[in-house]
């Protein structure tokens, strides 16, 4: 391979080495520690203030908090109006007003990003100049710049610029308005493990009457009382295995419920049951923040022979299911709130209050 081979490759690979690093384990972990050096103690009831604070984000396309797929909660769609509804209700929890909301949300994403940001200035500089060093002095385009964008943005405002900013102050902010939109394509990076290290955090910070040793992302075979899989079995990971003496939790925490998930649940307990060595029960609990009624309703139904699936399905606030569901009239809406109001469909207070060892309504 030739020098200029080996400096292409480099820096093809240096971006994603620094994606890898701004949205990865370990960056997650220093940026949970600073969020948590400052805010506050951290209680069963106000922890599912913190996730949000950490991991809710702005839909930008309607301007209001997340809580179901952007392409269904387009204006005059149903869920536009929930989504209105939950906006409306987690500002009121936060003593907000509704503008003011995304400034308290989305905090490990925008820190994520602000270290993204620096690595990519650092590292991209020296090969960035020395890629484009055969051809300066030709007019070529800079990254991110869009004429046509560009123009939109002169033709929307041409009434209040006066004079005209400068066509490289223009290109600078076509490329930013770039960078802006292809960050948000980063956050799968952050919301799948994300998730689970957040709870994690939270458990870490509170106290049990019986000590909680608490795992992430851990071979199920490494937690106490499971055998190793076959040699030619694909090793097994649990989100959450959390250990309280010898009861043993395996959690799975997932943001949001997709279709393929819902199959895959019962293919893991299955496997954790036939992996069980020391014939003692465990607990199979299920965290999420899905809104979807449907498939709430299926994860609090699913039955495994003679017993419910999840020994506790936990909703980061189901107060917040029922703010959005409050003026449906369906079946699959009216299951929710009947298994909300049964204690079947439990808060993440509750849960949290359960692995102490205390009582907590929610």
């Amino acid at each position: 391979m030739s020098d200029s081979d080996q400096a292409l490759g480099s820096s093809d690979k240096a971006p994603k080495e620094a994606v890898a690093r701004a949205f990865g384990a370990g960056n997650r972990a220093r940026l949970l520690a600073r969020y948590f050096e400052t805010a506050g103690p951290v209680t069963p009831a106000n922890a599912w203030q913190h996730v949000y604070r950490l991991l809710l984000w702005i839909d930008r396309t309607t301007a209001l908090a997340h809580c179901y797929e952007s392409d269904k909660a387009q204006p005059g769609r149903s869920w536009y109006a929930r989504s209105l509804a939950f906006h409306d209700w987690l500002s009121q929890e936060f003593d907000l007003v509704p503008a003011k909301l995304a400034d308290e949300i989305d905090w490990l994403f925008r820190q994520a990003v602000k270290d993204l940001a620096t690595r990519l200035i650092t590292g991209r500089s020296e090969s960035y100049e020395r890629q484009r060093e055969p051809y300066a002095g030709r007019s070529f385009p800079e990254p991110g710049e869009d004429p046509e964008l560009a123009a939109i943005i002169r033709e929307t405002l041409r009434g209040w610029l006066n004079p005209e900013p400068p066509a490289e102050v223009i290109a600078s902010l076509t490329r930013r308005i770039h960078t802006h939109l292809s960050q948000e394509n980063k956050r799968k990076n952050l919301v799948g493990e994300g998730f689970e290290d957040v709870i994690a955090a939270i458990l870490f910070r509170l106290n049990f009457n019986i000590p909680l040793e608490v795992k992430t992302r851990i071979a199920l075979h490494d937690l106490p009382g499971f055998h190793q899989p076959a040699p030619n079995e694909k090793i097994k990971k649990v989100d959450l295995g959390l250990i309280q003496e010898k009861y043993r939790t395996l959690a799975t925490a997932k943001w949001s419920i997709r279709a393929d998930r819902e199959e895959q649940f019962m293919s893991d307990f299955q496997t954790y049951e036939r992996l069980e060595a020391v014939g003692q029960d465990f607990a199979y609990v299920l965290i999420t923040n899905e809104f979807d009624a449907a498939r709430l309703r299926a994860a609090c139904e699913r039955r495994r022979q003679n017993a419910p699936l999840f020994t506790h399905v936990v909703h980061l606030n189901p107060a917040a299911v029922n703010v959005v569901y409050r003026e449906a009239q369906s079946e699959g809406s009216a299951a929710v709130r009947a298994h909300i109001e049964n204690g079947r469909l439990i808060s993440f207070q509750k849960w949290l209050s359960i692995l102490q060892g205390a009582s907590s309504d929610s």
